[in-house]
């Protein structure tokens, strides 16, 4: 949705009526995961993507089709038969897309205002029956409670149909938007658990996860640039004021300038947060790190050589950490491709916070058989 929220916004501002596309479950091997979406307005215009080219031909007839009203659908795509020229996924897998219309002004500022929300950084969930008992469609928008010197109102609005439904999924959205997941519960009519009378999609819209780079050096960056690259909230820290500009790290979010480990100690860190420590220096590392081991920090990345780490091991060892705790430690940093560049440097140690949010191996694809896109979801980032 990020991708395309601008025109989204556009569309609801200026009342162009639209129809969204949203991949809602995906089976085996696909293109784009839960979430991704496709719009088609008034115009035949068509914004996003949810599979990459395979089926956007007639996911646009569908959404043609619902905008002119047919009422929302819920449509599956499998392999796709060559011969037959027949629609479908070449990769071998299945996706489930809902396809439903923005086309009254009411149904643009319902919209409007979660796309506000997302735009604005502030967590949101999403919540759409896909089949069942419960009418197709319907939706339920859940905002969490927030600190209260937010200023920011939790609750929920709109139905899907009945008060236990939506006190239940209500519940669950929230549940699933602390994790940053997506994806689809099943109910009895009226909310019950452990029944599947009723799908309902919930789509979680957290704010983007933090990667907080320590050491303002070449190598951070790089990091820098690809962390924003992949969707992360930047933050550059060093206790250094000739080194922490905002001039040498231009696309971080923030630059700060602080002795690592206070500001570490001070700042916000949860479980989808990644941690990369550039300094490579013992009255910065040590620090640091014996607080970043008591954080909930998914990835904890640190630079240096072998001897070095070992050296910091000891130090750390001496300070108090114990080897469980020290296990959480990637380092060196990165995955080996014969990096030698700061930025593929960078390369490599975006690969490995990607391996361990996915859970994949490192090695090559052509080495290995079976499905490309690991099962089920991320392991804490996200």
């Amino acid at each position: 949705m990020r991708d395309i929220l601008p025109d989204l916004r556009a569309r609801c501002s200026d009342g162009i009526p639209f129809a969204l596309a949203t991949v809602v479950a995906v089976h085996g091997s696909a293109p784009r995961d839960p979430g991704a979406v496709l719009a088609v307005d008034a115009a035949g215009t068509v914004v996003g993507s949810v599979s990459g080219g395979c089926v956007e031909g007639d996911v646009y007839e569908v959404a043609r089709e619902v905008l002119a009203g047919a009422g929302p659908r819920v449509v599956s795509y499998g392999i796709s038969d060559d011969e037959a020229f027949g629609v479908g996924l070449t990769c071998g897998g299945t996706i489930e897309i809902l396809v439903r219309a923005y086309a009254t002004t009411a149904e643009r500022e319902d919209l409007a205002a979660v796309l506000d929300l997302i735009a604005a950084d502030l967590p949101v969930a999403e919540a759409t029956v896909l089949s069942g008992a419960a009418e197709t469609g319907a939706r339920l928008v859940v905002r969490p409670a927030l600190a209260p010197d937010t200023h920011d109102t939790p609750g929920t609005f709109g139905t899907l149909g009945s008060e236990g439904l939506d006190a239940a999924v209500s519940d669950d959205a929230r549940g699933l938007l602390a994790q940053g997941h997506t994806g689809i519960q099943w109910y009895g009519a009226h909310g019950q658990r452990r029944m599947q009378e009723v799908a309902v999609f919930v789509r979680t819209y957290a704010p983007p996860p933090r990667m907080l780079v320590f050491g303002a050096i070449d190598h951070a960056a790089a990091t820098a640039r690809i962390g924003s690259f992949l969707g992360y909230r930047v933050t550059v820290c060093d206790a250094r004021p000739a080194f922490a500009t905002r001039e040498r790290f231009p696309t971080a979010d923030e630059v700060v300038r602080a002795w690592p480990h206070a500001y570490l100690e001070s700042t916000e860190v949860d479980a989808r947060t990644v941690i990369c420590v550039l300094t490579h220096d013992p009255k910065f590392d040590v620090p640091l790190l014996a607080a970043a081991l008591r954080t909930p920090a998914a990835y904890i990345g640190v630079m240096g050589s072998r001897r070095t780490h070992r050296d910091r091991l000891a130090r750390l060892r001496a300070a108090g950490a114990d080897e469980a705790h020290l296990a959480r430690l990637a380092s060196p940093v990165g995955l080996d491709l014969g990096a030698r560049t700061p930025e593929e440097t960078a390369v490599s140690i975006a690969a490995e916070i990607i391996q361990h949010r996915w859970g994949g191996t490192g090695r090559p694809l052509g080495e290995l058989s079976g499905a490309i896109h690991h099962p089920g979801g991320p392991t804490g980032t996200r």
